[in-house]
């Protein structure tokens, strides 16, 4: 299966919550909205960044209906569906694709540490359960292992198994999995600050945790790399860069929360065992988007 519908610039969605704890399926609307406004052209919802771990099933399917709701067909719905059983993630991945998603990502499983084969068989079972197309995401420091590219180029093989979002970390490996892939595969950088440079050596897009504060730097960033035009993303980049950065201060989505927050779009709840970040790294954060251009300096003092 050709996936061109999987490029370009994605967002993994935060989840807001009411002071309740419960979901504010408008605050995720006006969200969603923003993000459309300012070029961004995938939705992930109930991923890593959306704390899709203390979503309760009910809960992730009134996500993606919602975002898919919001979208209006104006984006792709790229709906996150992962686990440490597969039995389980394949029961998430049909109702993310029942609920309207477009395609799955479905995160490698955490904690029992499989083998590539059973790396190879569990992705193997989850594409076989939904007529849609599956993103692989490897994300190793989350999950103790390590998708390999032979792994990654095996699954390729299977129709719907349309790309590997790749937050490795590790360059190289990314590389190879460029050089090697089949036609239509896609690879998507699961870092930030790698986005340039993979974009660069032949990546195709982003899912993106900075692109819920600045979506339309972001997406302005990738779009100028994928035309060719590496001055002009190149500097987008470096401007970015130490917010990038300043995001995984604390764990993921502790500082993006926080941020938004600071900017005024929705008040940071978390749910444990995620907590407010210190007020150092509010201060920190405050400092970063503001020489980033997205907050107005205190003049006040």
């Amino acid at each position: 299966m050709e996936n061109t519908q999987f490029s370009g610039t994605g967002v993994a969605l935060v989840t807001p919550f009411r002071d309740d704890g419960s979901i504010d399926a408008e605050a995720l609307r006006k969200h969603v909205e923003c993000q459309i406004e300012n070029g961004v052209g995938i939705m992930v919802p109930g991923g890593t960044t959306g704390e899709g771990v203390t979503l309760s099933a009910d809960e992730q399917l009134f996500l993606i209906r919602t975002t898919v709701e919001a979208t209006q067909g104006r984006a792709s719905v790229l709906a996150g569906a992962g686990g440490s059983d597969t039995a389980e993630v394949v029961r998430k991945a049909r109702a993310a694709r029942e609920a309207g998603a477009d395609g799955i990502l479905s995160v490698s499983p955490a904690y029992n540490k499989p083998t590539q084969r059973g790396l190879i068989e569990h992705y193997r079972a989850v594409a076989g359960a939904v007529d849609c197309p599956v993103i692989i995401y490897n994300v190793p420091g989350r999950t103790a292992s390590n998708v390999l590219p032979e792994t990654v180029l095996t699954l390729a093989e299977i129709g719907n198994i349309a790309g590997v979002k790749e937050a490795s970390g590790d360059v190289d490996q990314v590389m190879t999995l460029i050089r090697a892939r089949p036609e239509g595969f896609t690879i998507l950088s699961g870092d930030d600050g790698l986005t340039f440079p993979l974009l660069a050596a032949g990546a195709d897009g982003v899912i993106s945790v900075v692109a819920n504060l600045a979506p339309a730097l972001m997406s302005q960033m990738v779009a100028s790399a994928l035309s060719g035009d590496y001055e002009g993303a190149r500097e987008l980049h470096y401007r970015l860069l130490p917010l990038m950065r300043a995001l995984f201060i604390e764990t993921n989505p502790i500082p993006v929360k926080a941020a938004l927050e600071i900017m005024g779009r929705g008040k940071a709840h978390y749910r444990l065992p995620l907590v407010r970040p210190t007020s150092e790294v509010e201060d920190f954060l405050r400092s970063t988007l503001t020489d980033a251009g997205l907050l107005e300096a205190d003049r006040s003092t």
